[in-house]
């Protein structure tokens, strides 16, 4: 994998970071993977419910989910919030990356239903 080929945006309008090849033939297709959240206030604090990862089949295998959820969890904390994982993947990979720890919060109820109404 070239490092600078791969890049993650947050794209706040669509409530999601999305993993963009920057060496894609259709630049209009470069999208080619996602990270879906919604944020849920608590006690004064944001909590970034991220809910939802996928990339795309045609570049499995090379890491590139691992790449994504990296550079979204270095981004919440980095906005001062916590990271609640309810995404399977993430919910699997923040374990194997016990730095991130004292940023993580269990999901509650709250969250899930947050994530519910998000995917009305």
């Amino acid at each position: 994998m070239t490092e600078n080929r791969f890049e993650v945006q947050e794209r706040p309008e669509e409530s999601r970071y999305v993993l963009i090849d920057l060496e894609a033939a259709d630049p209009a297709g470069n999208v080619i993977g996602e990270e879906s959240y919604v944020d849920v206030e608590n006690s004064g604090n944001t909590e970034r419910v991220l809910f939802h990862t996928g990339v795309s089949e045609d570049y499995g295998g090379r890491g590139l989910a691992s790449f994504l959820v990296h550079d979204v969890v270095e981004d919440v904390i980095a906005k001062g919030y916590a990271v609640v994982p309810v995404c399977p993947y993430v919910a699997a990979w923040l374990p194997k990356h016990p730095e991130y720890a004292e940023h993580v919060v269990k999901p509650a109820p709250a969250h899930l239903r947050a994530v519910d109404a998000r995917q009305g």
